[in-house]
């Protein structure tokens, strides 16, 4: 899985053989729409129009199994599990969770998760996170006083998880 942000809630998400833009019209002014979707498998909305799920109760599907494979890639799945946030899962990669606003209730699926928080108060919504579930990576999108603020009060919470900050326009392999 490899995370590109761009600036507010604008991602590129390649993950599952797939790539995934999120929320294009939201990219700083400096970033070429264009460029931002060209090749994307699917471009969507942060939260718009995908079906809704309850993060408590929902499961990764079951891996394709490679006979019944053949040569398709098997589509990502997307879902939203609360307002500004995208609920992601595709074969070969664990779920990815992206959250703008309020962490919703969330199930044992999601230790084994990347979440990604965007936005302001990075540092509440990231402890509400931690309160609820110890995800395997948190990676941070945010200004840099919103970064410094996180990274000052979130280590010593994560027993285990790993936490990193995402830099506008530079990828991210996890």
């Amino acid at each position: 899985m490899k995370l590109t942000w761009f600036g507010n809630t604008a991602f590129r998400l390649h993950i599952g053989g797939q790539i995934v833009v999120v929320d294009a019209e939201a990219a700083p002014g400096g970033v070429d729409r264009g460029e931002l979707v060209s090749g994307a498998d699917r471009v969507i909305a942060l939260g718009a129009g995908l079906p809704a799920v309850d993060g408590a109760v929902w499961k990764p599907r079951a891996r394709e199994r490679l006979l019944d494979a053949g040569d398709n890639v098997r589509p990502v799945q997307l879902w939203t599990p609360g307002p500004a946030a995208l609920l992601v899962d595709a074969d070969e990669d664990m779920p990815l969770l992206l959250l703008a606003g309020a962490v919703p209730p969330l199930g044992r699926w999601a230790e084994r998760a990347v979440v990604v928080l965007a936005g302001t108060d990075l540092v509440a919504c990231g402890s509400r996170l931690v309160e609820a579930v110890m995800p395997r990576l948190i990676a941070l999108a945010g200004a840099d006083a919103e970064l410094d603020a996180a990274f000052a009060a979130l280590p010593s919470r994560l027993d285990g998880t790993a936490l990193l900050a995402l830099e506008p326009g530079l990828a991210v392999e996890v």
